[in-house]
């Protein structure tokens, strides 16, 4: 059997990889999908809160690149400076991506039960606060 670190990597890669080309028609990434949901979450947002919430996704100059793909593209626009809102169109968009976000979903769950979903995510959650330095 293969170690966890192992399946984690795989796991990420893959979601990453089938997320990402599934996302191109829409022209996005995973990534940028993430900025979207953190921005349709919390309403009109501060890109330092955007960059705090997707922090442990990706670093700094990746998510500028991401804001800025969102931007350039009409998902959302900046209703004042360092805050993002969606549009009305990235909202109307981010509803078409979100049907084929739930495809996704559904196929990466085949076979395997949401009381096994549940104790995979619990796992890894105690896992990480075992691991994280105490504050």
């Amino acid at each position: 059997m293969k170690p966890i670190g192992y399946w984690l990597n795989r796991t990420d890669k893959a979601l990453t990889g089938y997320m990402n080309d599934m996302l191109a028609e829409f022209g996005l990434t995973r990534l940028a999908w993430q900025v979207l949901n953190v921005i349709e979450d919390t309403g009109d947002t501060a890109d330092d809160q955007v960059l705090t919430v997707l922090s442990a996704n990706a670093d700094v100059p990746a998510l500028t690149t991401a804001i800025e793909t969102v931007l350039a593209d009409g998902w959302a626009a900046r209703p004042a400076p360092g805050q993002l809102a969606l549009t009305a169109e990235g909202t109307d968009r981010l509803a078409a991506v979100a049907e084929r976000v739930a495809a996704f979903r559904d196929l990466s769950m085949t076979g395997i039960s949401l009381d096994e979903y549940r104790t995979a995510v619990s796992v890894l959650e105690r896992m990480t606060a075992n691991l994280r330095p105490v504050v």
